[in-house]
């Protein structure tokens, strides 16, 4: 599932999400960490004996010149194709956001591909806002050019 979610976010935008061969090995040290991490949420939903998706986030520390001091972050989030459309994205969120609001964090964020209507929706219904939009330049690009 993890090289399902990155093949598919750098098919939306391989200059966003452009990943190092290594990927997968990453994760494979990185997902452990996040499994043991007491301010870390991981976690997969199953459907019978299959793996149907999983939600990775983890409490981050917000720079100092905000209210806010920490919030939750969903990093990753998939759900196998065959099982979407029945509300397992849906708790997955929820479930994080309940464990992120027992670690006492105020707020939860997450980055959704501009190439994503339906990751964006579900998240707007769930009530996420849109707060920033991340604007990105590619150094070297004809559109680079002009700076």
């Amino acid at each position: 599932m993890v090289q399902a979610v990155c093949d598919y976010h750098q098919t939306l935008d391989p200059n966003r999400f452009g990943f190092r061969p290594d990927v997968i090995a990453r994760y494979a040290t990185w997902l452990p960490q996040r499994a043991s991490d007491s301010n870390s949420v991981l976690l997969l939903a199953q459907a019978g004996e299959a793996a149907a998706g999983f939600l990775v986030g983890e409490v981050l520390d917000e720079i100092p010149i905000y209210r806010i001091k920490q919030y939750g972050f969903i990093h990753d989030l998939w759900v196998e194709p065959h099982f979407r459309r029945n509300g397992l994205g849906r708790a997955l969120i929820a479930e994080s956001v309940r464990r992120f609001a027992a670690m006492g964090v105020q707020q939860v964020r997450g980055d959704t591909a501009e190439a994503n209507p339906p990751a964006r929706a579900m998240f707007s219904q769930l009530g996420f806002v849109t707060s920033t939009r991340q604007v990105l330049l590619s150094i070297g690009t004809t559109a680079a050019a002009k700076f």
